[in-house]
C-alpha cells in the first residue's frame, strides 16, 4: 500500500509541476535528412563539448545522409574514429568542479523529457545575475547549464511584471534563423534518442497488415469449416 502511495504522490508532483510550464510545439520531422544533418553538426560544435551521447555511434550518421567522409571531417574533432560513441574527454569530476553538477549524457534526453520541453528550454534562456552562469531558464529554472548558444540568438531578460522574455541585444542570428537551428537541433535529438524509429514504424505497418491478412484468413477458414455444420 505504501508503495502505490509513494508512486501516487510522486506522478501527482510531477504533473503539477508540467502544468506550471508553458511548452511550446515542436515540429519534429524525422524523414527531413536536411535537418537532422543541420542538427547534428549543431549537436557537436556545441553540445558535445560539455554532454556526451554514450549510446549514439558517429557511423549512425551515415543513416540520415552524411557520408562518411564528411563525418570524419566535419564532426570528429578529437581523434575518434567513425565508429565510436560520442563521448566527451571532460571528466566528471572536472564538470561537478566547474558546473556544480556533471552535465547528463544526452543520448536519449529527448525520450526522458520530449521535444516540446528541449526545443522550449533552448529558447528559454534569460540574463540572471543572481545566477553563478549569469543564466537562468523559464522552463527548467535555476538550471546549471549557461546559455552556450547566446551569442547566436543574443540576450534575454525576463519582465517580472508580465513573467514574459524580452529582448536585451541581438546576437549573429535574428529570431527567425536561431528558431529554425533550434528545431534541427531538437529534431536530432529526438532521431538520436531512437535512430531506428522511423525502421520501426514502418515495421509496424508491415506487421497490422501480415495480421489482418491473417485475421481475413482464418474468418473464411471458419466459415468454410462450419458451412456443411447445421
Amino acid at each position: 500500500m505504501r508503495f502505490f502511495i509513494i508512486i501516487f504522490l510522486f506522478i501527482s508532483s510531477f504533473s503539477f509541476s508540467a502544468e506550471n510550464i508553458e511548452l511550446s510545439k515542436a515540429p519534429v520531422d524525422l524523414t527531413d535528412n536536411q535537418s537532422l544533418q543541420r542538427g547534428a553538426r549543431t549537436f557537436t560544435n556545441y553540445c558535445l563539448n560539455c554532454h556526451s551521447a554514450k549510446y549514439m555511434r558517429y557511423s549512425n550518421l551515415q543513416d540520415i545522409g552524411l557520408s562518411a567522409e564528411t563525418i570524419k571531417n566535419d564532426l570528429l574533432f578529437t581523434g575518434n574514429k567513425i565508429g565510436d560513441t560520442m563521448s566527451v574527454n571532460m571528466s566528471m569530476k572536472d564538470s561537478k568542479k566547474w558546473f556544480g553538477a556533471s552535465p547528463p549524457d544526452l543520448s536519449v534526453v529527448a525520450r526522458s523529457r520530449g521535444a516540446d520541453w528541449i526545443y522550449s528550454y533552448m529558447r528559454g534562456f534569460y540574463r540572471d545575475p543572481a545566477r553563478p552562469m549569469g543564466w537562468n531558464n523559464t522552463v527548467y529554472v535555476n538550471s546549471a547549464m549557461p546559455h552556450i548558444l547566446w551569442e547566436l540568438q543574443g540576450e534575454q531578460i525576463l519582465d517580472p511584471k508580465t513573467n514574459k522574455l524580452e529582448k536585451f541585444s541581438s546576437g549573429k542570428l535574428n529570431a527567425k534563423e536561431y528558431d529554425a537551428m533550434i528545431v534541427d537541433l531538437t529534431n536530432y535529438l529526438v532521431y538520436m534518442s531512437e535512430p531506428d524509429q522511423l525502421k520501426r514504424k514502418k515495421m509496424g505497418y508491415y506487421v497490422i497488415g501480415f495480421l489482418l491478412l491473417l485475421l481475413f484468413l482464418t474468418i473464411n477458414l471458419k466459415k468454410e469449416y462450419w458451412r456443411d455444420i447445421k
